[in-house]
């Protein structure tokens, strides 16, 4: 943050969930002359997403630089990372140290399975919450919350609650109506209470 602009770093990865990424992606870069959106995936070429687009990342692993801020999205291909012992440990390696940690969706069942939720609250998609809460120790999973705040940690639900977790946390780093003014421009009706989550008991979970 040398040149006074934050940076949030997302994962990308086979099988990513498009809205999971570019939800929240969208409000952030509303104050792109104070916050820096960029990307990382394995190597440096195109990363698909479940609905077939292709985004070629900023960063490999190998040439990550410290992150600031990190997003881990969801969609299926977090069923396979949450397997692969060599990606759990680079994410861990390389997150620890980040700023702020977070997730949308299912990424909470792979911040989990690095061990990044230790100690924490957190939550999940509702459809996939028993996937998701069965990865990891020491979690502490809130079945009913559009998103969770835990110190440096932040999780959100499925996938449009990405965007309202993104608005609060420009609220966290910016000041209040920060996420509210990102919202107004994507003419997006905002949730802001981090406990309203009708899905919840949709799904059977409350």
């Amino acid at each position: 943050m040398a040149d006074g602009i934050r940076t949030i770093t997302i994962v990308l990865f086979d099988g990513f969930e498009l809205l999971d990424v570019f939800g929240p992606a969208e409000l952030f870069g509303s104050e792109r002359e104070r916050l820096r959106v960029q990307y990382i995936a394995e190597t440096h070429e195109p990363v698909h997403a479940i609905q077939g687009v292709a985004i070629v990342p900023d960063f490999s692993y190998a040439d990550a630089p410290t992150p600031d801020i990190v997003l881990v999205p969801g969609g299926m291909g977090t069923r396979k990372l949450v397997a692969d012992a060599a990606f759990l440990a680079w994410l861990k390696a390389w997150g620890a140290d980040a700023a702020l940690v977070t997730s949308v969706c299912t990424g909470s069942g792979v911040l989990a399975a690095a061990g990044l939720l230790e100690g924490y609250r957190a939550t999940s998609n509702k459809r996939s919450f028993a996937w998701a809460s069965s990865n990891g120790i020491g979690v502490e999973w809130v079945p009913a919350a559009r998103w969770v705040e835990d110190r440096d940690r932040w999780t959100s639900s499925g996938v449009a609650a990405g965007m309202d977790m993104a608005a609060a946390l420009l609220d966290h780093l910016f000041g209040p109506g920060t996420g509210q003014a990102a919202a107004d421009s994507a003419e997006l009706e905002l949730h802001t209470d981090p406990a309203w989550d009708p899905f919840a008991a949709q799904n059977g979970l409350a």
